[in-house]
């Protein structure tokens, strides 16, 4: 649950492949117990250290050599970071017992870079994320939580089976949520690596949390980038969005049921959430359309896109021909097509990869009892690596195009580029990054 920029905060798909998903206190000064975040770090096992590689962006703070020495200076940098915190009203004697003796967790700079919504296929990113397990799971969790979810829906206006979708698709439904202590994840970034401006944020936050005490210390632990709960709060969006709903004083999205449902609903509502309306739509885009009209920028109605020759996939009708709409053609001509309503935008505000709106969109709308998509995706299309996808941006940026900085993700400025290029050479200009494209530039 988080609103971040350009970077990838926290990665499904990582959840699933190493057991922790990536996304978003009794007060110290009062404080009697033991634990704490830097105590039930000592607890735990051992991470796996840093590989002491460079990371794979490039970013000069991201270099073996640059890590090491903000390694090296990370007491000195949690020490320049008091003042601030006690502009937020942290005192002394809460900043002294969380950062005393911390040290940064280095292995999170090899996970900095690999951000797997920008970096793996639609369907490699669906297949994983959309299982019969998660789907049959998920409405368990309806039907045990089913009261809770009737409350938060008449309070919020927002949709169950998103929020369930959201609460599947970041942690299993609370299994993957993540294990290392929020504190020392996000002081790691506030002080190393490429996002530190970003991340001083969401360190300071962490420790505001602390200090009002609505989540217990050894209950903050989360994902490498510091989100933590069963639907991966960011520090920053925690203050922006929990809220306590089930009226006991605390707003705990770690423990309650009710302070999490609720609190994950207020984060779409106050992101535009409309209620009564879904997500999207899939649709067929045929051969001969006018693909520079499928760009996020560019909204019509539903029936204006069916004017443009746009169907809804399976032959069903749309139900409301005057909603608004963008056109989404992620695997280009090849695969299907999807009408992207206003609350698709909306799921982009908790995490802006396409790729993650639209697993969280078609996982509600199988747990409402949908079915898959209708049509295939490109399967025997080779899969750019990470090193082939910045090739492929530096060549169209080398030949003119405007991608922005190389940095390997595929967003919708790189798919406009190739559209552009793939016009220029006679190509259906369809956006898709396929590796004929990449040949393509290479000889050119």
């Amino acid at each position: 649950m988080r609103r971040t920029p350009s970077f990838l905060l926290a990665t499904a798909l990582a959840a699933v492949l190493s057991g922790g998903a990536a996304a978003q206190v009794a007060s110290v000064d009062s404080y009697a117990g033991p634990t704490g975040a830097i105590s039930q770090e000592k607890s735990r096992p051992a991470a796996p250290d840093w590989s002491g590689e460079s990371g794979a962006s490039g970013h000069p703070l991201m270099t073996s050599d640059a890590i090491r020495t903000a390694a090296a200076d990370f007491p000195a940098c949690l020490e320049r970071l008091w003042p601030a915190a006690a502009k937020r009203g942290v005192t002394r004697n809460v900043f002294q017992h969380y950062t005393a003796g911390l040290t940064p967790d280095l292995r999170i700079m090899d996970l900095v870079d690999n951000q797997p919504e920008f970096t793996k296929s639609f369907w490699d990113y669906l297949d994983i994320l959309v299982t019969p397990e998660r789907i049959a799971k998920g409405r368990e969790m309806l039907d045990k939580h089913r009261a809770t979810f009737d409350a938060v829906e008449r309070a919020y206006g927002v949709d169950r089976y998103v929020i369930a979708a959201i609460w599947g698709v970041e942690t299993n439904y609370g299994t993957l949520a993540g294990e290392r202590p929020v504190l020392r994840s996000t002081a790691t970034l506030a002080c190393i690596g490429r996002r530190q401006a970003y991340f001083r944020d969401e360190f300071l936050s962490t420790l505001e949390i602390l200090q009002h005490g609505d989540v217990r210390p050894e209950k903050l632990v989360g994902s490498w980038a510091g989100a933590f709960g069963p639907t991966q709060f960011m520090p920053t969006a925690f203050k922006r969005f929990a809220v306590d709903f089930d009226k006991d004083g605390r707003r705990d999205v770690v423990d309650s049921m009710a302070d999490l449902i609720a609190s994950t609903a207020n984060n779409l509502k106050k992101a535009g959430w409309t209620t009564g309306q879904t997500w999207g739509y899939e649709v067929v885009v045929p051969a001969n359309f006018n693909f520079t009209l499928a760009d996020h920028r560019h909204t019509m109605t539903i029936r204006e896109w069916e004017r443009h020759g746009i169907v809804r996939a399976g032959n069903n009708a749309f139900p409301r021909a005057d909603d608004r709409a963008f056109l989404l053609i992620p695997a280009g001509v090849q695969g299907p097509g999807f009408l992207m309503l206003h609350n698709f935008r909306a799921i982009m505000k908790y995490n802006p990869a396409e790729a993650y709106a639209l697993a969280i969109g078609h996982l509600s709308d199988r747990l409402r009892g949908g079915g898959a998509f209708v049509q295939s995706w490109p399967r025997y299309e080779k899969v750019l690596s990470r090193a082939e996808r910045l090739e492929l941006q530096e060549l169209l940026s080398r030949h003119g195009y405007d991608v922005g900085e190389p940095d390997g993700r595929l967003g919708a400025r790189t798919r406009a580029a190739i559209r552009d290029f793939q016009a220029k050479i006679g190509r259906v200009p369809d956006g898709f990054a396929s590796a004929g494209i990449l040949n393509q530039l290479r000889s050119r």
